[in-house]
């Protein structure tokens, strides 16, 4: 997921830099949300090493 995020943020930087606009645009929202997501579940997953919370 995170793989995915970085391409993301790849293409958006590159589509930017040719002027593609609206595709920069819905690349970066996506790769936002992807590194949210990842974000949020490596969260879980720590917690649930530690201990704090049992999600799994």
């Amino acid at each position: 997921m995170l793989t995915w995020a970085i391409i993301l943020a790849i293409v958006s930087i590159v589509a930017g830099w040719l002027g593609f606009g609206g595709l920069s645009g819905a690349a970066a929202t996506v790769a936002k949300i992807l590194f949210a997501i990842f974000v949020i579940l490596f969260l879980l997953a720590l917690l649930g090493v530690l201990g704090v919370v049992s999600v799994f």
